[in-house]
């Protein structure tokens, strides 16, 4: 009989920061029982992902093992834990266990893709216990950026594993729990095989600062400005969003908030119970009424998203409200990488407003939700873990954080997306690699990574299009001359002639010089007009386009 294992495998989130889906597996290899640690997405950009809506982790590993996962975990109810339960689920049909904030979420988005709400099963905190198969899991509270975040303490017949989630040391978050080292030190007590923990700020060598110390700074600037103040933070963020509404009360100005994330997250937590004492607010309606030094704003689209309230607002006007020359703009968050390029078009276009623009340069309106170096290393001390799994980051963060945690004689390993380790020993061992990737919601079709759909989006993109169009007569002759039409590409070329004429002209000279058996294969023919336009499009334009041959054959 098999030796039983216990294995980790993460699908998303290692080696990278976002899309987070890691597997737990224990029993005789290969039918080890299995249990899933979130489900979430990424987002797309347009260099890499045009026209992509959202991107989910391939998993296509558990899938063709589903009928071995007992059950679904969810840490939190960030979008890059979350977000893809609503539409993977079908494909794995287990039951998702999380706290009420989060479980409020995910129900949402079981029922916005047509998967049912009473899968998602609300969970108590520590010690409440849930079984699942071999696994005796348990949410221990902890504070993030986002209410009722946890982490999982999974009990394994070969030992404990404490998964961190994301997570801060706050001992005064405002909304949610603090950082509770006493409980962290009672989870640790019975031993911990593996810490599988948050490497985002890794590199961040000061301790991390307390969301209640952004409040008193936010206030002061809020009651100095002029004009009419935004403010904007991610909507998730409802200690923040709560600390931008009381600074605006303490101004004397009534608040209204803009874009519908940002109602919906506040709308959870006052119906979960989490946000209790939120200051009133008032309608769009009702705030274009009030002169512009009685008003503030909080939006969405900290990050530059274009079709959120602060991009529209930079591009005129939303919902009837408009930004003025001596109005305030603050940023109340940190600027992901990837997004700098949104953001500074939107910054830019409130300085030809005439709008003063307030980031968090100088470190005061904006805190991290992630534990910084010296938070990573009092947890390692705490715990005292056989082991520290890094996850939750690029691989530059993974690899930092293991060399952190072997410095202090910790064993260690970097494992990115599809790797299998063994932790049933005293050290993790890499036993297999699984193939994984990006699965692309595009539209309302979800297309593999490296089914070719992006990749020649983007070549068209690139390159421009041109589509050639050839009839074929019943004796195989051509009839007439080849048509062509361009897509983005310049209407002339080198010859100050149109570029259209000139690729009819080059295409129906090859048409007239092939013989009778090419005319009569209509591969031949479409390989030998591609080849043509590419050939004579470069001459004329210094380009090769995408080109898409059509042959019409008349019966």
């Amino acid at each position: 009989m098999s030796k039983d294992r216990l294995i980790y495998l993460p699908l998303g989130g290692a080696g990278e920061i976002g899309m987070n889906a890691y597997v737990y597996g224990y029993g005789p290899k290969g039918r080890e029982r299995l249990i899933l640690v979130d489900l979430g997405v990424t987002f797309p950009d347009m260099d890499t992902t045009p026209g992509v809506d959202l991107i989910f982790p391939d998993i296509t590993w558990l899938e063709e093992n589903a009928d071995r996962l007992d059950a679904i975990f969810v840490t939190h109810a960030h979008e890059d834990h979350v977000g893809a339960v609503g539409h993977l689920w079908n494909r794995l049909k287990a039951p998702v266990y999380a706290r009420a904030f989060t479980a409020h979420h995910a129900r949402r988005k079981m029922e916005e893709h047509g998967a049912p709400e009473e899968e998602v099963i609300t969970a108590s905190a520590y010690p409440e216990v849930i079984k699942a198969g071999p696994f005796t899991v348990s949410f221990m509270p902890l504070s993030h950026s986002i209410p009722e975040s946890s982490a999982l303490v999974i009990d394994t017949p070969a030992g404990r594993v404490v998964h961190t989630g994301d997570f801060k040391l706050d001992e005064t978050p405002l909304v949610g729990e603090p950082f509770d080292p006493e409980l962290w030190a009672e989870v640790a007590k019975p031993g911990v095989k593996a810490l599988v923990c948050d490497s985002t700020n890794v590199f961040s060598p000061h301790e991390g600062r307390s969301e209640s110390s952004v409040g008193p700074e936010i206030t002061e600037l809020v009651k100095s400005a002029k004009g009419m103040v935004v403010a904007t933070t991610f909507a998730s963020n409802v200690a923040r969003v709560k600390t931008l509404a009381e600074a605006g009360k303490a101004a004397g100005r009534s608040v209204c908030l803009l874009g519908r994330a940002m109602r919906r997250m506040i709308e959870a937590g006052i119906t979960t119970g989490v946000l209790a004492d939120f200051p009133t607010t008032i309608s769009p309606e009702d705030a274009r009424e009030l002169s512009r030094e009685d008003l503030m704003l909080i939006v969405t689209g900290s990050q530059g998203e274009r079709r959120a309230a602060s991009a529209q607002l930079a591009r005129g006007k939303y919902q009837g409200l408009t930004m003025a020359e001596g109005d305030l703009f603050l940023f109340s968050s940190k600027t992901i990488p990837g997004n700098e390029r949104g953001v500074i078009r939107i910054i830019n276009a409130y300085s030809e407003m005439g709008v003063d623009v307030v980031d968090d340069s100088s470190g005061k309106y904006h805190v991290s939700g992630h534990a910084n170096r010296p938070d990573l290393l009092r947890v390692h001390e705490i715990m005292q873990p056989q082991m520290v799994i890094p996850m939750h980051g690029e691989h530059r963060h993974l690899r930092e954080h293991a060399k952190l945690a072997m410095a202090a004689g910790r064993r260690s390993v970097v494992a990115v997306n599809g790797t299998m380790l063994d932790l049933t020993g005293d050290a993790p061992d890499v036993v297999d690699c699984i193939e994984t990737g990006r699965l692309y919601l595009d539209g309302s079709v979800k297309i593999g990574a490296f089914d070719g759909v992006v990749r020649d989006r983007i070549r068209m993109a690139l390159n421009g299009h041109v589509t050639a169009t050839v009839i074929i007569d019943e004796e195989d002759e051509p009839l007439g001359d080849p048509w062509v039409e361009l897509m983005g590409l310049p209407e002339t070329g080198t010859s100050n002639a149109p570029l259209v004429d000139v690729l009819e002209a080059d295409l129906g000279q090859l048409l007239n010089r092939m013989n009778d058996k090419t005319l009569g294969d209509d591969d031949k023919i479409e390989e030998a007009l591609r080849r043509e336009v590419r050939r004579s499009a470069s001459e004329e334009i210094g380009r090769k386009p995408e080109v898409t041959v059509v042959i019409s054959r008349l019966a």
